[in-house]
């Protein structure tokens, strides 16, 4: 049930949204002058089947978009400059933004590597105009950062609707939402542009009779709590009527890890066995930084034809071990394959594997046996972590990242800035 108590009711736009438009596109083209005005596609691999995950705003400008396959994206646009992924740049210049923005407000909240809030409330009185700072955010950033980086800013009474603004001029714009202009604002929408509804929230609104999103803010709480089943329909009627939802803290269900394999790395078992630990290292790593332990896991793989295979595993005693958990994987789908008499469920047909761990303990209120050696290792992989943080990622490995194939490549995650900042929790919509 939601505390109404614990609400924040903001009727004056002291919110920043902070959008870095084709943020990974503009990294490259940043540190390469002859990139610069070019359509350029970063990819995690640049073969003929690899994928584009960031388009440069001149690449969206002549229709190349997200997910797009490689070799579809130059028969659009012939002149498309491919380039793969570099992680450890997009964090470094994250990092910078970050600092930036944190000259401003102590309260700023990553939302994603190229996202972030910046909560001006307590500062009312020292910034009177929003814009102006908005207004100066963007210069420090070219001044400080990069001169090709570019950003729209929404501002607005909560961080939903400035969210929503930084949508509305990118990808250098600046857009004010206040009380006083939202409905126009709203007019000219569709349910779609509102984040977080998708076609299928889409579907069930127009259903309901609530066709644009001036209408939905307008709806009874009552009817929306119908609409979405639940307390979920409150969330938006609070949001579009400027109270603070997405601040709030949120307790992980559930941490999950997930890859697309390039074709290169389908031609070996091998390979993706590596990209598996990799996963499972993964979130070994966010439950240590987030002191859980996991009592379930998920785990699926995604063949080319479109087929699946899941399994779920219910455990008793906590885990947090990343290779724990790949060997509690390997041996669930050793089961399965002499049950079944099947081939190896890993083969070269695996086109993605995703990964997840759910219903967390503290892992401090984990009970050892008199004779558990687990709780060395514990307290050894906690120690390693911490050293890893104190020295860098690459000074300390366990044997098994030594194995690692060159071809599983450092990725991160779009919407999820966990593994940057294990100290917040990630925003709600």
């Amino acid at each position: 049930m939601i505390n109404e108590n614990k609400l924040i009711q903001k009727t004056e736009p002291y919110t920043l949204f902070v959008d870095m438009n084709s943020f990974f596109a503009s990294c490259e083209q940043q540190v390469n002058y002859w990139l610069r005005g070019r359509p350029v596609a970063v990819c995690v691999y640049t073969g003929k089947y690899g994928c584009v995950i960031a388009p440069s705003i001149e690449a969206k400008q002549k229709g190349i978009k997200l997910g797009m396959r490689l070799d579809e994206a130059i028969k659009l646009c012939p002149d498309l400059v491919p380039l793969e992924t570099r992680p450890e740049r997009y964090r470094e210049y994250h990092a910078k933004i970050i600092a930036v923005l944190k000259r401003y407000s102590n309260e700023v909240i990553p939302k994603s590597i190229d996202e972030a809030v910046v909560d001006l409330t307590n500062y009312k009185l020292i910034y009177k105009d929003p814009i102006v700072i908005a207004k100066k955010i963007k210069q420090d950033i070219k001044k400080d950062v990069g001169d090709w980086l570019k950003c729209s800013i929404g501002i607005a009474p909560n961080s939903f609707l400035a969210k929503l603004a930084s949508d509305i001029k990118k990808p250098d714009g600046i857009t004010l939402i206040t009380p006083q202009n939202i409905d126009s604002v709203l007019s000219k929408l569709k349910l779609q542009d509102i984040p977080g509804i998708g076609e299928r929230m889409e579907q069930r609104l127009l259903k309901a009779g609530i066709d644009t999103p001036l209408k939905l803010r307008y709806a009874a709480p009552e009817q929306l709590k119908k609409i979405f089943n639940g307390v979920s329909g409150l969330f938006w009627y609070y949001r579009l009527n400027f109270s603070e939802m997405d601040m709030m803290s949120h307790a992980y269900k559930t941490m999950q890890a997930m890859r697309q394999l390039s074709r290169e790395q389908r031609k070996s078992t091998d390979t993706i066995y590596d990209v598996l630990l990799m996963l499972c290292l993964t979130l070994e790593k966010r439950m240590v930084q987030h002191r859980v332990a996991a009592k379930k896991i998920s785990f699926y793989l995604k063949y080319e034809n479109d087929t699946y295979w899941n399994t779920e595993m219910k455990l008793e005693r906590p885990l947090q071990d990343g290779i724990e958990l790949l060997n509690r994987i390997k041996k669930q789908m050793a089961a399965f394959e002499k049950k079944n008499k099947t081939d190896p469920l890993i083969n070269t047909a695996v086109k993605s594997i995703g990964v997840s761990t759910g219903s967390f303990t503290d892992d401090s209120q984990i009970q050892y046996s008199l004779f558990d050696t687990n709780y060395k290792k514990d307290v050894l992989r906690k120690v390693m972590y911490d050293l890893k943080d104190k020295f860098g990622k690459e000074k300390l490995l366990r044997a098994a990242e030594l194995k690692n194939s060159a071809m599983v490549k450092d990725v991160i995650g779009f919407g999820s800035v966990k593994d940057i900042h294990p100290d917040y929790d990630e925003m709600g919509f």
